[in-house]
């Protein structure tokens, strides 16, 4: 038997680093709209639902071809409230999927290639987890914090290696896509484990969007490697 995915696009009114970022315009369309439409051009997805707690998102959502079966409660829509907690609530609110996926709207340059690849590999893997990451441009032995006294501390306890090449390659999650088994993700409460397999994206489709500077970039990308 064939098993039962959803998708959930996680997609609150508020935003205070970018005012209105899910639906503000991004090159040419509503930010949050690439993501629905990347959904819904990969194959393995039963029903892409948008989480939302503000009217305009959720009509934009289903002009795009997105369910908004449900609005998100006020208290699981706040700045401070956990990246997991609306897609628990989705899973609360739609039963009978074997596989939940989460999709950020603020990963605009994720494709439905992507989506498809992520599924792939955790079947192939047995894992009941996947997410994707990309390759960090520096490796984290030349990382450090900086103490009261502006004091340098490194972040790891292994000596740095002296050159580039001889440095393990480290990746780091780009926030794109995440899958689990519905009922592990509720016992962990995190898609990340030690049992967690990670799908490596292009660095030119891994812009996470958190700031103004991101968004530049990210349009910049896109108009670049998409729509040029």
């Amino acid at each position: 038997m064939a098993l039962r995915r959803l998708a959930v696009i996680p997609a609150r009114g508020g935003s205070k680093g970018i005012p209105r970022k899910n639906i503000r315009a991004f090159c040419g369309k509503p930010l949050i709209v690439w993501t629905i439409e990347a959904a819904l051009e990969a194959k393995g997805l039963n029903r892409v639902v948008v989480s939302s707690d503000d009217e305009e998102i959720m009509e934009i959502s289903k002009a795009a071809g997105a369910d908004v079966p449900f609005v998100r409660p006020s208290e699981i829509a706040r700045d401070d409230t956990p990246g997991i907690d609306p897609v628990l609530h989705a899973t609360e609110m739609l039963q009978g999927f074997d596989e939940i996926m989460l999709l950020q709207p603020t990963s605009p340059l994720r494709n439905g290639s992507d989506i498809e690849a992520v599924i792939a590999l955790k079947h192939e893997s047995g894992a009941p987890a996947a997410v994707s990451l990309t390759a960090a441009n520096h490796p984290p032995f030349w990382m450090y914090g900086l103490d009261s006294n502006a004091r340098m501390v490194p972040f790891g306890n292994d000596p740095a290696p002296s050159r580039r090449q001889d440095a393990p390659q480290a990746y780091y999650l780009n926030g794109a896509v995440y899958l689990a088994d519905t009922q592990w993700l509720k016992g962990t409460r995190s898609f990340l484990s030690d049992e967690t397999v990670g799908y490596i994206m292009p660095q030119e489709r891994s812009v996470d969007i958190d700031s103004p500077l991101d968004w530049k970039f990210a349009e910049f990308m896109m108009k670049e490697t998409r729509l040029g």
